[in-house]
């Protein structure tokens, strides 16, 4: 009966052993999210040239089209639309540094700093880094809805009509999107 005990015990120890070494493995792995903390940022961050890059280029746009007589052809339209699809890329940028923010916080570590500067991108869960994402991405999706708006020809009523209630769509699903996540 004694050989019994010792036995049991020892396969207790054996299998504590591997289950911890198991167990680090496991919780060590977590760090592979770093590849996608790290190139998210690098997305973001190009997101956000490229849509800087489009601003200076839609004023020097706006500069030359101003001192021509006549003005370019749809000249205001352009403008408003580049200002647009430029709004559409840092809005993605953002949906990238929330991302990355996230899962470095879900994953990695509290970051210290940006606890030390408010909650804006305190994130506790994947649910509420979800959220977070989702609100941004609807937002971004608003944003083009209106940009390929303002090349759009509407010839029929009806068409005007699809278009007032895709606004309408498009306003109560904001007001539902608001909404989330507010008791």
């Amino acid at each position: 009966m004694a050989n019994e005990i010792k036995k049991v015990l020892k396969s207790k120890e054996e299998q504590g052993l591997i289950e911890a070494l198991f167990e680090g493995v496991i919780w060590r792995s977590r760090f592979v999210v770093i590849l996608a903390v790290i190139f998210g940022l690098i997305g973001a961050i190009i997101l956000f040239i490229v849509a800087s890059y489009d601003i200076a280029s839609v004023a020097g746009y706006a500069y030359q089209g101003l001192f021509a007589h006549p003005h370019p052809e749809n000249f205001h339209e352009n403008i408003v639309a580049s200002i647009i699809g430029a709004v559409d890329l840092y809005l993605i940028a953002v949906v990238m540094f929330i991302f990355s923010f996230g899962l470095y916080e879900l994953f990695i570590s509290h970051i210290d700093e940006a606890e030390a500067h408010g909650q804006i991108l305190a994130i506790s869960s994947l649910d509420q880094l979800k959220d977070k994402i989702a609100k941004v991405i609807v937002m971004v999706l608003v944003v083009n809805f209106f940009q390929r708006v303002l090349h759009t020809n509407f010839t029929t009523p009806l068409e005007m009509l699809y278009f007032a209630l895709s606004i309408a769509a498009l306003s109560v699903g904001l007001y539902f999107l608001s909404k989330v996540g507010k008791h």
